[in-house]
């Protein structure tokens, strides 16, 4: 999917957002990044997208990323998607997640600097969620939203679940993440998730990319 246009469901024509490209001071170097500033944005809430894995293509440009800055967009949040360390222009190299985190905490600093008086909604796929989750435990947040979590790959176990309302979007024809381990994992918890469970769904969404916004926007105070 391009930068360009599409057509929020049920809200008429949504103009996106022309991106502004910055640079934050990660802890590593430079992280490249975009900030997109919907035209009804009230400077009350922005939220940061984490993207998928360095190591096999993940960038701030993949069609689920950019589909969750989309979704956060139409319900008049700014939002700011970054490349972790190593990936296309930002500077440092691959770090098993710990350092991955660290950049996450980096942005999210950096767009709370940006609007200090605005609440952070906090988001990732796959890999991005797994980050998204470590950073829910460090920072204030206001809202987490995990798309694909690799609960079987990493270790989720470790750290507490967020306190704030979140929610965990999973297809169940997932070919990398076996979503009745995530079921199980998000059940668990106390307090749980809401589990938005999108039937035929893979890994990416394909075809599902509007399902998967509705899912996003369906859990959103707008």
């Amino acid at each position: 999917m391009s930068e360009a246009g599409s057509v929020a469901a049920g809200a008429g024509l949504f103009k996106p957002p022309a991106p502004e490209r910055v640079e934050i001071m990660g802890p590593a170097g430079r992280l490249e990044a975009l900030i997109e500033v919907p035209a009804d944005f009230d400077g009350r809430r922005v939220a940061v997208v984490c993207h998928p894995h360095p190591l096999f293509g993940g960038t701030m440009r993949n069609k689920v990323v950019h589909m969750t800055a989309r979704a956060f967009q139409e319900s008049g949040l700014a939002t700011l998607r970054f490349n972790f360390r190593g990936v296309e222009r930002s500077e440092g190299t691959f770090d098993e997640g710990c350092g991955e985190t660290e950049d996450a905490m980096a942005a999210c600093d950096y767009a709370q600097r940006l609007w200090p008086q605005a609440t952070l909604s906090l988001a990732g796929f796959s890999f991005g969620a797994y980050v998204a989750y470590q950073v829910a435990a460090r920072r204030v947040i206001d809202r987490l939203v995990m798309m694909a979590p690799p609960v079987q790959r990493f270790d989720f176990a470790a750290t507490p679940p967020p306190s704030v309302p979140w929610t965990v979007i999973q297809g169940d024809q997932d070919e990398l993440v076996d979503h009745r381990q995530v079921l199980s994992w998000a059940q668990a918890l106390k307090p749980a998730p809401i589990v938005r469970l999108i039937l035929g769904a893979e890994h990416f969404f394909h075809g599902r990319l509007q399902e998967l916004k509705d899912a996003i926007r369906a859990d959103q105070s707008v």
